[in-house]
């Protein structure tokens, strides 16, 4: 398996901490040297392992804004 490359240029907002340390954030990254996305997922303390998450580019971030407005 290639190795996975990443680096977080913002960190938009942590959403949780479980009591083991790990956060949910909403960041900014950018995968394998790609243009960055925005990535929601699960990160270990010191970002050295994440969970399984969600990449979406900036229109799909303004689309879910949008639903996510219109909830009641």
């Amino acid at each position: 398996m290639a190795e996975l490359k990443y680096e977080i240029i913002k960190t938009v907002a942590v959403l949780s901490e479980s009591p083991k340390g790990w956060t949910k954030e909403l960041n900014l990254v950018s995968w394998n040297g790609r243009d960055p996305k925005y990535d929601l997922r699960d990160w270990a303390p010191g970002k050295e392992k994440m969970g399984k998450g969600v990449t979406l580019t900036k229109e799909d971030l303004n689309h879910l804004k949008t639903v996510l407005n219109e909830m009641n």
